[in-house]
């Protein structure tokens, strides 16, 4: 004997998709205006980009060039040594290139580093698989 009635509720539902169907043919379509990309300076192909490698064992090594230029023990370090890299050109990219076997919570530390270092472009190193 205590049942709800929801007959009610569902005409309240059938009358609201009714109103809605109606009214979406009339929604006005807005446009957006995005923004066009200009073409890249000769500099941006050319910068070589500061390369940061995490291995499986948490080790942080700033490669330049292709050569390893230096080691870190943790991240605040790690931070400080790109920071003092880039001192000539504060445009340059870096790039954390970590091992597959390494726990994210350290590239998200060394991110985290460069960020409060005021590093302002850094990204992450993918590598495609093969055959893909």
């Amino acid at each position: 004997m205590n049942q709800i009635n929801v007959v009610p509720y569902i005409d309240v539902m059938l009358v609201l998709l009714v109103i809605f169907m109606v009214t979406a043919p009339m929604m006005q379509q807005g446009t957006i205006a995005l923004p066009t990309v200009g073409a890249t300076t000769d500099r941006e192909v050319r910068a070589q980009p500061l390369r940061v490698e995490i291995d499986a064992n948490g080790a942080m090594k700033l490669i330049d060039s292709g050569n390893i230029s230096e080691s870190a023990a943790d991240a605040p370090a790690l931070a400080e040594l790109v920071k003092a890299r880039l001192a000539s050109d504060p445009e340059r990219p870096v790039v954390i290139a970590a091992d597959k076997g390494v726990k994210y919570e350290l590239v998200m530390n060394a991110m985290d580093a460069l960020k409060r270092a005021q590093i302002a472009r850094v990204g992450l190193l993918v590598e495609q698989r093969s055959g893909t």
